[in-house]
C-alpha cells in the first residue's frame, strides 16, 4: 500500500508523460504562436497540479494527506459559496462532502469507472460554458484521468 509520497511520485510521472505527450501531439512551435509567456508557463503548471490532486483523490474516503488537501478546498468553496449566497450549491457541495467520507476504503473511490466520472465536471462545464471553444476543458480532464490513474496503477503495484 503506497503512502502519499508513493502516490505524489507516480501522480509526477504520469502527469510529466502526459505533458510530454501532448507536447509531442501538438506542436510547441504552434503553441508559442497561440499563447502569451504565462499561458506557456501556467498551462503545463495546472495540468500537472491536476495530475497531483488527482493522484491523491482516491484516498479521500480515509484519514489521509489527500483528504486533508481536498476537505480544506471543500471548505473554502463552501464558504464562498455561503458568502456570495449561493446556497443550493454550497448544500449540494456539503452533501458530496459527507458521501465521501461515509464510503469504505478502497470502495467505489478505487474503480476505474470512478476515474473517468469524477473529473468528468472538468470536461463537462467548459463544454457547457464555452460553447464557442467546446474542447477547452479535454486537456485538463485528461490531466486528472492520468492523475488518477497513476494512484491506481500504484496501489496495485503494492
Amino acid at each position: 500500500m503506497a503512502g502519499y509520497k508513493g502516490h505524489i511520485a507516480g501522480a509526477t510521472v504520469f502527469g510529466g508523460a502526459y505533458l510530454a505527450a501532448l507536447g509531442y501531439a501538438f506542436s510547441v512551435d504552434a503553441a508559442y504562436r497561440q499563447f502569451t509567456a504565462l499561458e506557456q508557463v501556467g498551462y503545463p503548471l495546472a495540468l500537472l497540479a491536476l495530475a497531483l490532486l488527482f493522484g491523491l483523490w482516491p484516498d479521500v474516503d480515509t484519514d489521509s494527506k489527500g483528504q486533508k488537501i481536498f476537505y480544506s478546498i471543500f471548505f473554502a468553496v463552501d464558504l464562498f459559496l455561503v458568502v456570495t449566497e449561493q446556497f443550493r450549491a454550497a448544500a449540494y457541495l456539503g452533501l458530496v462532502a459527507v458521501l465521501l467520507v461515509l464510503s469504505t476504503h478502497r470502495g467505489w473511490t478505487h474503480t476505474w469507472w470512478a476515474m473517468v466520472l469524477v473529473p468528468s465536471p472538468l470536461f463537462i462545464l467548459p463544454y457547457l460554458h464555452v460553447p464557442g471553444r467546446p474542447l477547452v476543458g479535454l486537456p485538463f480532464y485528461g490531466a486528472a484521468v492520468v492523475g488518477y490513474l497513476s494512484h491506481l496503477v500504484v496501489d496495485r503495484l503494492w
